[in-house]
């Protein structure tokens, strides 16, 4: 298992919807997360820059690996799109962050 970092950007004046978007997370997508080896999945906002800052845990690189790829995942994205700065595909543009210190 390993520790996973990233930023994303939220668009402005979207802080409330996005917020609200994942209280309502759809069940299979939050069960592919789960089946796919991710856990302990927190989002953090920025308010002043507008910038998201993700943690997770996951157990398997190899499942992780493609989810970018599941139906689910793909339709998520489309479904946030509108309110996240977003690659062609519809993916969240990802910074992916290297970690410098760790605690237990």
């Amino acid at each position: 298992m390993y520790r996973n970092a990233f930023t994303m950007k939220l668009k402005p004046g979207f802080e409330a919807e996005y917020k609200k978007r994942h209280d309502e997370i759809w069940p299979e997508l939050e069960a592919m997360l789960s089946e796919s080896g991710i856990s302990d999945y927190s989002i953090y906002l920025d308010e002043e820059t507008l910038t998201l800052f993700a943690f997770q845990k996951v157990a398997d690189q190899v499942k992780e690996a493609q989810i970018p790829n599941n139906p689910i995942v793909k339709k998520w994205w489309a479904y946030m799109a509108d309110i996240m700065e977003t690659n062609p595909d519809n993916s969240p543009v990802t910074k992916p962050l290297r970690e410098v210190f760790h605690l237990d």
